[in-house]
């Protein structure tokens, strides 16, 4: 099996991930323009409780597996990597049908009561065939990045969004005659579609790479997989404590919106097309830059655990200066860039600038949200999972009791969930960063981040001005063109101009894609 360094999975994922988010970003001004925000808002209605029962049903194995497996390389023990998955393929293979059928059950009462809309109930069904699916490729995917071999999911995650991009028109299209709720089910089939598409890829990488024969055996494996079992427990349990929390909120996030959105006087399907600007037009452009801090993250934990390992607190240290900076890189010029930018980003992606206003709430809080995720990576590395859930918990809490009380507000409405959601970012991020400054001893390089919010702050109002007095007769297409261009080409000299960035670490990176 071909294994990576830190720095080349990390690029395999990054590029695959930007690959990812064109193609998403692709899907969704499809999905939108066939849909239209209250289309979006049924659709968005209905990922919360998906992705709360994903959660359940991983247990947070994916990082577990990822241990486990890059510690039995490590010693070339074959018989545990055997156990680590039967186990893991076990475990998840009947909690999926287990909610799976859960979610069947009880989806016509949770979006009659709780989300408001009963036509929901329509992408509730559709998508609940993607949740054992979603289980064992999550499986194959820690399996494959605890050997340190990033590229099958990097190649899976573009398949999946080429195959969802393909079927989206057609099946929305299809069912648009039967109604919006039927449409919207047609986007959740796509989906379906794209996962499964998805899982073959990686099975087939898999067979072709695998050391260990997964069938032969499989029962005597699972008798044997008691401690194996345990120890998977011991990673998961506190690892899944953060994301099974950040998927409680988010699954109650759409039930106390429409509902505070009601208490503030606002009709059912206004509030359902306002959920869906928010969640299905905003958020998505919003965490566009966090493919890179994922791709980070998801090195991490096998890289931070083994140097933990070694109590190599060195490279521990200088692995979240490689990530923390470039996501402040990455993070730093999108916020600034999305801040000035709101009306024209909003404009060409959506056709709606009158949603500009939530863009704008939240993009200079933005750059707390893009480093949260390396933090929290750091902290499971370093078996802090634990610190990690109990900081998540209190954001959770807090961003929940702040959108009730935001929300309900009939001079804010959906304005004061754009708050409660920044407050969440801030407080998360400040309180990871306090645990991993306590652990290892790591600082922010407040020199370093003077430079970069400078460098982007004048390469983003320089592009803002040139559009303004050069560009002002053309359409909003050569505007974004321009800001784009400009923008990035103003950073990019003036990180090189102040040593940041370097042409020969840059051309020492580019091999090593390959």
């Amino acid at each position: 099996m071909s294994k990576q360094t830190f720095i080349q999975g990390t690029i395999i994922l990054i590029v695959a991930g930007l690959i990812t988010r064109v193609l998403g970003f692709v899907n969704r001004i499809i999905t939108a323009k066939i849909l239209g925000a209250e289309g979006v808002g049924l659709y968005m209605m209905a990922f919360p409780a998906l992705l709360l029962i994903i959660t359940l049903t991983q247990m947070g194995l994916p990082v577990a597996i990822s241990k486990l497996i890059a510690e039995a390389e490590l010693n070339q023990d074959r018989t545990k990597m055997k156990r680590v998955l039967v186990v893991s393929l076990s475990v998840t293979g009947i909690l999926s049908i287990l909610f799976t059928l859960l979610l069947l059950g009880c989806a016509p009462i949770f979006a009659t009561f709780f989300l408001t809309d009963s036509r929901a109930l329509y992408p509730l069904i559709a998508i609940t065939p993607i949740i054992p699916i979603v289980a064992v490729s999550a499986v194959l995917k820690g399996y494959f990045q605890g050997r340190q071999n990033m590229k099958p999911t990097a190649s899976a995650q573009v398949i999946e969004q080429v195959v969802r991009i393909s079927l989206v028109a057609l099946c929305t299209n299809f069912l648009m005659p039967y109604g919006l709720e039927y449409a919207s089910a047609g986007a959740m089939l796509a989906s379906v579609a794209g996962e499964g598409a998805s899982l073959l890829y990686l099975v087939k990488s898999f067979k072709q790479n695998k050391p260990i024969k997964v069938r032969s055996h499989f029962l005597k494996s699972l008798q044997k997989g008691r401690e194996t079992f345990s120890d998977l427990m011991a990673i998961a349990l506190p690892a899944t404590g953060s994301r099974l929390i950040g998927s409680i909120s988010l699954f109650f996030e759409p039930i106390i919106i429409s509902q505070s959105l009601a208490l503030a006087g606002i009709t059912t399907a206004a509030a359902t097309a306002q959920y869906g600007e928010l969640t299905g037009f905003v958020i998505p452009i919003l965490f566009l830059p966090t493919f890179i801090t994922y791709s980070f993250s998801v090195s991490l934990v096998p890289a931070v655990s083994e140097a933990a390992a070694n109590n190599n607190f060195t490279a521990i240290q200088h692995r979240i200066r490689q990530t923390i900076r470039t996501a402040l890189l990455a993070g730093v010029f999108s916020s600034i860039f999305l801040y000035t930018f709101a009306e024209l980003v909003m404009n060409v992606m959506y056709d709606a600038p009158h949603t500009a206003y939530y863009l704008k709430i939240l993009a200079p809080f933005s750059i707390f949200l893009y480093i949260q995720g390396p933090l929290q990576a750091v902290l499971q590395g370093l078996d802090l999972a634990r610190s990690a859930m109990v900081n998540t918990l209190i954001g959770a809490i807090i961003k929940l009791a702040a959108l009730f009380v935001l929300t309900s507000q009939p001079e804010l409405g959906i304005k004061g969930a754009t708050l409660a959601i920044a407050i969440n970012m801030v407080l998360v991020t400040l309180l990871h960063i306090h645990v991993v400054s306590k652990a290892c001893g790591f600082v922010i390089e407040g020199r370093f981040c003077l430079f970069v919010i400078g460098s982007g702050l004048l390469s983003v109002t320089g592009a803002h001005f040139f559009n303004q007095y050069f560009l002002a007769e053309f359409t909003v297409i050569i505007h974004a063109l321009s800001a784009v261009t400009i923008s990035i080409a103003a950073y990019s000299l003036f990180l090189f101009t102040l040593g940041i960035l370097k042409w020969n670490q840059l051309k020492q990176l580019i091999p090593k894609i390959f």
